[in-house]
């Protein structure tokens, strides 16, 4: 399970260092793909092959079709090298407005890796508890 948020910097190549934590449970290669709220998602290779599943099972509806597309068509497999770097290529860092200062936060089964501007820009968490007395429609319960 991931959880944290580690600040990092990416250089000019797109190589940026996976923090330390998070290195053991994504292997020695994931995958990575465009996100939700202008974030990356990296997923370990077993989770990937259950989120890929899950997008199967979808309807034949033209908004599943959207989802499949956008979630397969921006992902791309990302080796950790010697170092502990990923390569996160040119389009998906240009999606995510990567420059320079990212943050990498872990969310159970995958992580989000977002530019500090984006995520200081959605790490809004005044309005938790109203969203929390929603969740427990779901049965989220505190």
């Amino acid at each position: 399970m991931f959880m944290g948020t580690y600040d990092h910097s990416i250089d000019t190549k797109g190589r940026v260092i996976v923090p330390a934590k998070f290195r053991e449970p994504l292997g020695d290669s994931f995958v990575v793909t465009l996100g939700l709220d202008g974030c990356l998602f990296g997923y370990p290779e077993e989770e990937w092959m259950d989120f890929v599943k899950q997008l199967k099972e979808l309807p034949g509806t033209k908004e599943a079709r959207k989802l499949q597309r956008y979630f397969m068509a921006g992902a791309a497999p990302c080796d950790v090298d010697k170092q502990g770097r990923i390569l996160i290529p040119s389009k998906l860092r240009e999606a995510a407005g990567l420059e320079k200062d990212i943050v990498f936060v872990g969310v159970m089964s995958k992580i989000e890796i977002w530019s500090k501007a984006r995520w200081d820009e959605n790490d809004d968490f005044e309005n938790v508890d109203e969203i929390a007395e929603h969740m427990s429609e779901f049965g989220l319960s505190f």
